[in-house]
């Protein structure tokens, strides 16, 4: 049994990780995740660097069937079919400019 966590910056993820015993692996998403964060910071007005640390947050750990990698690729490819470039074009355009 593995164990995931989804890192987000709000609601945009942006890294997941994980483990099993000794065995964590980790992985940033598709550059397009940190370019529509520092997008959303933008148009939020969170530049500096409290407000930006501060809406990153971590998922609970959830268990998965699969060795780590495998569980890795499997939550990754998720996330990019939940976020497609146009709900992420769509979170954005609810921020404002």
């Amino acid at each position: 049994m593995t164990d995931y966590q989804v890192t987000r910056w709000r609601e945009l993820p942006s890294m997941v990780t994980a483990r099993s015993g000794d065995e964590t692996v980790k992985t940033t998403l598709a550059p397009r995740f940190q370019e529509a964060i520092d997008e959303a910071a933008m148009r939020l007005g969170d530049t500096g660097a409290d407000d930006y640390l501060a809406g990153w947050d971590r998922s609970p750990w959830t268990q998965a069937e699969g060795s780590p990698a495998d569980v890795l690729d499997q939550v990754v490819a998720g996330l990019e079919a939940d976020w497609p470039a146009e709900r992420v074009a769509g979170y954005l355009d609810g921020l404002g400019r």
